[in-house]
């Protein structure tokens, strides 16, 4: 053992005790108490290493190990990230694109089944131009949920179809914290940095387009209640066609995301023109923009940045958690464990022990994917790149893995808990259980079921070759350096 190891009292085994304590919060908070708030799973990831650093022998070198995971390349690239994304986000909600796909389906006449599978859709495009699963959810369900029951849709198929339209664009939205985390988590071993979201997202499209698809059919088989509907159904308060201008800008940031492969770019891109629209449009007056309200500063920059604040919190906390795990040798212990077993004897076995493991951990986590790939990202990292496993298909692998069935088990899933929530109080539709909702989640559930294709039959399975680019046979791609 190294002299700069951390050592723990009671063994290395105690330097556990932190991630316990965390999952403890999850639990209690997201399934216990149904309160679903990153600040206090971050208050929680920080409560965590004050009581774990009492377990150490060496009190500062513990805190030295946390500074060090904090300060490591990924998280402040996570954190730089989020930041910019979170003022882009809150453009896209305060001009109200929602209220543009409202007016489509009124206008439409929209009823039953295709209602349902419209607003599977509109979620979809909701949540990949917010990047926001959770804040997605909170918007459609009390617009979408009680008038799409009066016109015809089988309530628990418009609830699932406005939970898996979220988790779609959580999966795929360059902008997504998901999917930030996610690929800033996986590193090149050929060339410095982290797997770049374009790149991630342009080759993850194939998995979750076709769950996507599947999804649709499902949803306009199933999705009519069987009821006439109600005619006159007035959804003019919620409708404003001026939302769908805002679909330019958010098409010009994904098509600079996928051409630059810089996330950085994109944002800059999507929020000149995003801002430039808005003003024109009269969605927004310039100090919704940046401005000043009774002494207190307004507009989306100062709000976008505000609300990012507990999950950049979040992500301090974790990744001092795993530079403790780092730095106590732990990480390398699970890593040793997973690819010395016979599951990850190979590139396929080890996407089944990412599939597996990153699973494991966000039914752990109450279903928060965002907080069990930070806590399991290094280790996919590890286990795939010691198979020459691409970046890209790593990313991949452990995102939509987290993103599937592991999200929505009933008892844990803080998705379910919260779609549940958002169908109480409406006169017109009923209230649903999680095991209701549960059956209705197509997307999560297929999007499972082609991974596990996918890993089974190595379709989109690629390797790292010279330069860091993508290679579809291992012994292209040769030994990886540092691997």
């Amino acid at each position: 053992m190294s002299s700069d190891t951390l050592t723990f009292r009671g063994g290395w085994a105690m330097a556990f005790i932190p991630v316990a304590i965390f999952v403890v919060f999850c639990v209690v908070y997201f399934v216990v108490l149904d309160a679903f708030d990153m600040t206090v799973l971050a208050a929680g990831g920080f409560i965590a290493l004050l009581l774990g650093a009492l377990l150490a022998r060496g009190y500062t070198r513990f805190w030295d190990a946390v500074i060090a995971g904090v300060g490591s390349a990924t998280s402040v690239s996570i954190v730089m990230i989020l930041v910019l994304v979170g003022m882009l986000g809150q453009l896209i909600k305060d001009s109200d694109v929602s209220a543009g796909f409202v007016w489509i389906a009124e206008q439409a006449g929209l009823h039953g089944a295709v209602l349902t599978l419209f607003v599977f859709l509109a979620c979809c495009l909701i949540a990949m131009a917010t990047g926001s699963s959770i804040g997605t959810m909170f918007t459609a369900f009390p617009i979408f949920y009680p008038a799409g029951v009066l016109l015809g849709a089988d309530p628990a198929m418009l609830a699932g179809a406005i939970v898996s339209g979220a988790i779609f664009g959580d999966n795929l939205a360059p902008i997504s914290d998901t999917t930030i985390i996610s690929a800033s988590t996986q590193r090149f071993r050929r060339k410095d940095g982290a797997a770049d979201i374009g790149g991630v997202v342009t080759s993850r499209a194939r998995y979750a387009l076709v769950a996507a698809a599947l999804a649709a059919i499902g949803y306009l088989t199933f999705g009519r209640s069987g009821a006439s509907g109600a005619a006159g159904v007035d959804l003019t308060e919620h409708s404003d066609p001026r939302g769908l201008i805002m679909l330019a800008p958010i098409a010009a940031l994904l098509l600079t995301a996928f051409l630059s492969r810089n996330i950085y770019l994109a944002v800059t891109v999507g929020l000149v023109l995003g801002t430039a629209t808005a003003l024109l449009a009269g969605l927004l007056e310039p100090s919704g923009v940046l401005g000043v309200a009774e002494g207190a500063p307004t507009g989306y920059l100062v709000t976008g940045v505000t609300a990012m604040l507990p999950t950049v919190a979040l992500v301090v906390a974790v990744f001092g958690i795993m530079g403790v795990l780092r730095a106590a040798g732990v990480l390398e212990r699970i890593v040793a464990a997973l690819t010395e077993g016979r599951l990850a004897g190979t590139p396929r076995g080890a996407e089944a022990a990412i599939g597996l493991g990153v699973s494991a951990t966000t039914v752990l986590f109450g279903g928060v994917n965002s907080a069990s790939m930070l806590i399991f990202g290094p280790v996919a990292d590890e286990i795939g790149a010691r198979h020459g496993l691409h970046p890209y298909r790593r990313t991949n692998v452990m995102d939509c893995f987290a993103m599937g069935l592991a999200c929505v088990v009933p008892v844990f899933s803080a998705f379910l808990f919260i779609g549940a929530m958002l169908t109480a109080g409406h006169e017109q539709a009923p209230e649903l259980a999680t095991t209701e909702l549960f059956g209705a989640t197509f997307y999560p559930l297929l999007l499972t079921v082609v991974l596990i294709a996918a890993v089974a039959t190595g379709w989109g399975r690629r390797f790292e070759g010279e330069g860091g680019q993508p290679v579809r046979r291992r012994e292209d791609a040769g030994a990886p350096a540092g691997a």
